[in-house]
């Protein structure tokens, strides 16, 4: 069954390409045809290139990686956060900070901090020890590092993919995952250079319809890997990373309830087996009763020799 057929592609616009003075020579190879000044993007090409960028997103979750989903754009903000929330992955919608890969030692600090204000009770100002005006400017500092950081607290570690809408404007994110080798799956605009990116998408970066249909088919490769990584099968004999959090405690629940019944029948069986025992114990009591005319009659043999 196709990942997505090429009439939802035309629905939501994903055909629809930049005007023809702003285009990247290296996007020619995508370009169906011109029209009305507007260059259009062959979709069957973009069919084979979702498949690609589907297979490659579903195998890494498999194997215990993190897809990072990047796009800050106001076009692509609600996407990213709603379909890598769906699927328990880290994201960042809104400003991208500089060495937020490259530097993440340091970044971890600073989620640290975040989760240590969230911690607080900023009502509480007789408790705190804390005037006014120092809990308003924690209150700040925490709504601050909420709106940059909030996507990625989960992130105990780089990422192992990122899917990113629109390289040009987050040209930083993809230069930091190019110095890490980190692999890119990016959705390219007849503006934007394929060479950035590992696993390309040919679309529409700008239209909302066409950014939320591609991020939500990423999304649904990276439920198929959770899946597929549940469940054993990860397709290669490599070894697994490390489950999130989220994931461990989810799965976790889901054993101790198979368990709980487990542990019900043996706690029946029990009393079934002791009472089933209990008479292969009395067979001595048996035997002391046939020895008893005997030692009658030994008694008798005793009075008469007297």
């Amino acid at each position: 069954m196709a990942v997505v057929t090429t009439r939802q592609l035309l629905e939501s616009g994903v055909h629809f390409g930049h005007q023809t003075r702003r285009w990247n020579p290296k996007m020619k190879r995508f370009i169906f045809t011109e029209r009305n000044g507007i260059y259009i993007i062959d979709l069957q090409l973009s069919l084979s290139y979702i498949d690609k960028a589907y297979a490659f997103v579903k195998s890494t979750v498999a194997r215990g990686g993190q897809v990072l989903f990047v796009g800050t754009k106001k076009q692509a903000q609600e996407a990213i956060a709603e379909q890598a929330t769906r699927v328990g992955m880290p994201y960042v919608n809104q400003r991208w900070l500089g060495g937020m890969l490259t530097n993440f030692h340091t970044v971890t600090k600073r989620i640290q901090r975040l989760k240590e204000l969230e911690g607080m009770d900023f009502e509480d100002v007789a408790g705190s020890g804390l005037t006014k005006k120092e809990l308003l400017q924690l209150e700040r500092e925490k709504i601050k590092l909420d709106r940059t950081l909030g996507g990625i607290r989960d992130m105990a570690k780089t990422p192992q993919a990122v899917w990113v809408v629109d390289t040009k404007k987050e040209h930083l994110a993809v230069d930091e995952a190019r110095k890490l080798n980190i692999p890119i799956v990016g959705i390219l605009d007849t503006n934007c250079d394929p060479d950035e990116v590992d696993y390309a998408v040919p679309g529409n970066d700008d239209a909302i319809r066409s950014v939320g249909l591609l991020t939500r088919i990423i999304a649904d490769a990276v439920a198929e890997g959770l899946i597929e990584r549940s469940s054993g099968r990860t397709g290669e004999e490599t070894v697994a990373e490390p489950m999130p959090d989220w994931e461990r405690e989810l799965l976790g629940a889901d054993e101790a309830a198979a368990e709980a019944p487990a542990a019900d029948e043996a706690a029946t069986e029990a009393p079934a087996e002791a009472a089933v025992e209990a008479p292969a114990e009395e067979v001595p009591a048996a035997e002391a009763e046939d020895a008893a005319p005997e030692a009658e009659a030994t008694e008798a043999d005793a009075t008469e020799a007297k």
